[in-house]
């Protein structure tokens, strides 16, 4: 039984870079790191940020950032991160409301911010 996520990879090419943004933009403290791994903590789950040993590893999965709210953050991150879209209302479930805004990590990975609202109707 899967209990939370433990830690995701994710591919970058260039560590350095790809470790301040993650610090810098996105506020994730530095764990430790390596010559070709940064590990980062995001609220209990490790984000390892990876060299990839070979083409097999060089490929990303989306990451979904949750986050109060997510039209805050892309007016307060719209200058330094660069948005794919702008947020949107992705699904809708009963009163709560899930919204969306994809991004680009400085590696070119794809991530997300989301938040859920409840609705009053």
């Amino acid at each position: 039984m899967i209990q939370k996520i433990g830690q995701i990879a994710v591919p970058v090419k260039e560590l350095d870079r790809a470790i301040a943004f993650y610090e810098e933009e996105l506020g994730l403290p530095l764990l430790f790191r390596t010559e070709t791994l940064g590990f980062l903590d995001c609220a209990g789950v490790r984000l390892i940020l990876s060299v990839p040993e070979s083409e097999a590893f060089a490929h990303s999965s989306i990451l979904y950032l949750t986050v109060a709210d997510v039209a805050a953050t892309y007016s307060e991150k719209g200058a330094t991160i660069r948005f794919t879209d702008e947020p949107h209302t992705v699904a809708k479930v009963g009163t709560t409301e899930m919204r969306m805004v994809f991004f680009e990590d400085s590696e070119g990975n794809t991530l997300a911010f989301m938040s859920e609202h409840q609705t009053e109707d």
